[in-house]
């Protein structure tokens, strides 16, 4: 059975890190996961104000990608951080097919898509 958690402190540098992503105080991460296989990732930082995404990984498993996407965005908005915008090193096309992206000259996710269908362009 796959698991999608947030990343522990201790396993979180190892990720950022693999990644090529600096890590701040601000730093976290959702796994997806199955015994010791990591499906997918997605890296981002949180504060009382919003979320950023940073990564995700894979970018060719939609379904994976949503997945992570949903679990991270899914944490910000339990602490009511539900302004949602990504980084340059996430994948623009990859977010039009999740069809997240609410204002892409600003870089800004719609976090109410969370509470949607997941309803991906293949």
């Amino acid at each position: 059975m796959i698991s999608v958690l947030k990343i522990d402190e201790e396993k979180l540098k190892c990720f950022y890190e693999k990644a090529g992503i600096e890590l701040n105080e601000f730093s976290s991460g959702v796994c997806a996961s199955s015994r010791d296989e990591v499906f997918g990732v997605c890296l981002f930082d949180l504060d009382k104000k919003g979320i950023l995404i940073r990564y995700i990984d894979p970018v060719d498993d939609i379904g994976m990608a949503d997945g992570v996407l949903r679990a991270a965005l899914h944490i910000a908005a339990e602490r009511c951080a539900m302004d949602a915008s990504y980084a340059e090193s996430v994948s623009e096309d990859l977010l039009l097919k999740l069809q997240f992206i609410s204002d892409k000259e600003n870089k800004k996710l719609d976090i109410d898509k969370l509470f949607g269908g997941c309803c991906c362009k293949k």
